[in-house]
């Protein structure tokens, strides 16, 4: 079973505005597996049963009460936090990304938005702290050529941890951040903007995200055409990694908290930004993270029934 899930799906002109078409097969519940989509839960006698290939595990509990569901899985609930890795795949020379986007992981730690995390815990009570920290960073010249399959990606992961520029670390997050110049062949630009998934490397379950730097398709995944911080690009792949990393925290072996239709967390939210400020420039930020504005998405909030809000 490919254990992929969409972040943000596609979001202008003929592609869909929120996270992926949401299939609703008479009123069934979905779970989440794949890019923004949730595939259907089919329930026989609390067994094992065949859809598309895949092989679905029913799994009982969780609550509705916040039209999102817990279904037992593990949180990243570390006390400390959750770590963040960059991999910086393919050429970044004289792109202000870096530190745009290493400021954006900075910032978000302690933030009123990523405090919204807190409202979700594991079977223990447990709660997710509003911590994270960017560990380290490192680049990828192109290990695995500019077209991406998914094994590729994961290739790209494993390769830093193997090698020893990265460490292996199971409470974390690595992003693999592409440039303008490179695509991933399952759909980046046509069918999602980002996603995150998990895969054992070297004994270690690691989670992992691919954002893809959304110059090479502006139309489709980026919701401005100029950013707060002039670089529209980095500008949008930071609300991209600001949705991963919370779905991820929330929901990292897929199997954790999302609702009936297989939408986690910044599904939910995905491309609503609340109040928003227009500079200048033109552009529109909803929050100062650091000593930058940014436009990051809306988080779902687990509590008093649920709402997307930018804050908590």
């Amino acid at each position: 079973m490919k254990n992929w899930v969409l972040a943000l799906g596609l979001a202008f002109g003929s592609l869909c505005a929120n996270a992926g078409d949401v299939r609703t097969d008479h009123g069934q519940s979905y779970y989440a597996t794949g890019r923004g989509v949730g595939e259907l839960k089919m329930e026989i006698k609390s067994t094992t049963t065949t859809i598309n290939a895949s092989i679905v595990l029913i799994v009982q509990g969780g609550t509705a009460n916040n039209n999102i569901n817990y279904h037992g899985g593990p949180l990243l609930n570390s006390a400390n936090g959750t770590n963040m890795y960059y991999i910086w795949y393919g050429d970044w020379t004289g792109n202000t990304a870096p530190s745009i986007l290493t400021d954006l992981a900075n910032g978000l730690s302690g933030s009123p938005w990523y405090n919204i995390n807190t409202t979700y815990a594991d079977r223990t009570g447990k709660k997710i702290t509003n911590s994270v920290h960017l560990l380290q960073q490192t680049s990828d010249n192109y290990s695995q050529g500019k077209v991406l399959s998914d094994a590729q990606i994961q290739n790209v992961v494993e390769s830093a941890i193997t090698t020893g520029y990265l460490p292996k670390d199971s409470n974390a997050v690595y992003f693999v951040l592409t440039s303008a110049d490179v695509t991933a062949s399952s759909g980046f630009c046509t069918k999602y903007c980002a996603w995150h998934t998990k895969a054992n490397i070297g004994g270690t379950t690691i989670k992992y995200s691919f954002v893809g730097n959304t110059d090479r398709c502006p139309n489709a995944c980026s919701p401005q055409n100029i950013g707060p911080n002039g670089n529209a690009g980095a500008d949008s792949m930071a609300s991209l990694i600001a949705h991963e990393l919370t779905e991820t925290v929330t929901d990292p072996e897929l199997n954790a908290w999302y609702d009936s239709r297989g939408l986690e967390n910044g599904d939910k939210c995905a491309w609503s930004f609340g109040a928003m400020t227009k500079l200048p420039s033109g552009a529109k930020y909803n929050m100062v993270l650091g000593n930058r504005k940014f436009l990051i998405q809306q988080n779902w909030v687990n509590a008093n029934g649920g709402y997307c809000a930018s804050r908590y």
